[in-house]
């Protein structure tokens, strides 16, 4: 499975936080490129785009055309892994909080792992679970 965000204008600098986030390549096709915009600001939008990393697709985005609503987002992307990826995973939450809204600082957790909340600052909510193991 693999998390869709929606936005109205911003995809293309949304992908490219996360590609500068996570490492990756985005590859994105503008709604101009199929000729499915009404206009040419939106003909510049992105209507697909994804982020593959180590030749897996980790999230995709697009911008929602001016004739439909954008809904808030209500998806939560969850991080998990153990002591061996905690470098790694540590480095991708300080780089989702510049800018972004700390809901639970990334702290030891009642079950022994290190847990954190946060929002980045294109409004995607993001929970971190640190193993010891």
């Amino acid at each position: 499975m693999c998390p869709y965000l929606s936005y109205r204008d911003s995809a293309r600098e949304v992908m490219d936080f996360y590609a500068s986030v996570f490492g990756g390549e985005v590859s994105r096709s503008t709604f101009g490129e199929y000729g499915m915009g009404t206009t040419e600001e939106e003909n510049a939008r992105i209507m697909h785009s994804q982020l593959v990393v180590d030749g897996k697709t980790l999230l995709m985005a697009a911008d929602t055309p001016d004739s439909m609503e954008v809904a808030p987002s209500t998806t939560t992307l969850s991080i998990f892994g153990g002591a061996a990826e905690g470098a790694t995973l540590r480095t991708w939450w300080a780089a989702l909080t510049e800018g972004g809204t700390v809901a639970q600082p990334l702290e030891p957790a009642p079950w022994g792992d290190s847990f954190g909340q946060v929002t980045d600052r294109y409004g995607t909510p993001w929970y971190f679970n640190i193993g010891t193991q």
